[in-house]
């Protein structure tokens, strides 16, 4: 299960922190002529190289990695500017039936609910990684349906600041789920509803009161879930 749990946090670290918005955008552009694709997938098998440190699994990083490639490609040659959010979470699934069904095909004894004691570790790393950067670009992909420059006029902001406040605000519902901390979850969403009042009165908008509430919820319930999960999985160490 170790091997598992490091395969993913693998690839979320391959997709989400070491793939800069440029390299994409080439990708996009460019597509299976663009070299970037090559050396993502490349970081992707160095990645699982690195985290395993075991040269016994080298036909199962091979085969995930040139799995992952054919994924990448077959959406870049796919996807149009309408389906991209489609495709982005059509590939994420993709990505992650590959590394469950490749481990399992060939480690099928491999397969059970007996964790090491040191998986704890590993498991928390996991979903706070997953709390970061990668939720903050699932929620990217989500409001790409809508434009914010249409729903409210032009405002001087910090640069990242919603990024950041994201990332915070779900490391602390994470932690806050895992010790039981209902209250405090509750508190949170007070004061973040306290917080942005001023700004919903101000703008008396009911697009951006929805665009924000939207947000909101979806970015409390992502770490909820992540949370009671890893409460779940706590079960099994």
């Amino acid at each position: 299960m170790m091997v598992l749990i490091k395969l993913l946090m693998a690839h979320l670290i391959g997709d989400f922190f070491l793939q800069p918005k440029s390299w994409v955008e080439e990708k996009e552009a460019r597509k299976l002529k663009s070299t970037k694709l090559y050396i993502h997938t490349a970081v992707h098998i160095a990645l699982m190289f690195l985290l395993l440190f075991d040269l016994s699994y080298w036909r199962l990083i091979l085969i995930i990695g040139v799995l992952h490639f054919i994924i990448d490609a077959f959406k870049l040659t796919l996807q149009k500017k309408k389906t991209k959010r489609f495709y982005f979470f059509a590939d994420q699934i993709l990505h992650l039936l590959t590394i469950f069904g490749t481990y399992s095909l060939l480690y099928p004894d491999n397969i059970n609910l007996n964790f090491e004691v040191n998986a704890f570790h590993l498991m928390f790393l996991l979903a706070v990684l997953f709390l970061s950067y990668p939720t903050s670009i699932i929620m990217k992909v989500i409001f790409s349906k809508w434009n914010l420059s249409k729903i409210v006029s032009e405002k001087e902001s910090l640069e990242d600041a919603g990024t950041y406040i994201g990332i915070l605000e779900r490391l602390l519902v994470f932690i806050f789920v895992v010790l039981d901390q209902w209250e405090a979850v509750g508190f949170l969403i007070t004061a973040k509803s306290v917080f942005r009042f001023g700004d919903l009165s101000a703008a008396k908008e009911r697009k951006l009161t929805e665009y924000v509430l939207i947000g909101t919820l979806i970015s409390f319930g992502i770490a909820i879930i992540i949370g009671l999960i890893f409460k779940l999985m706590l079960n099994y160490v």
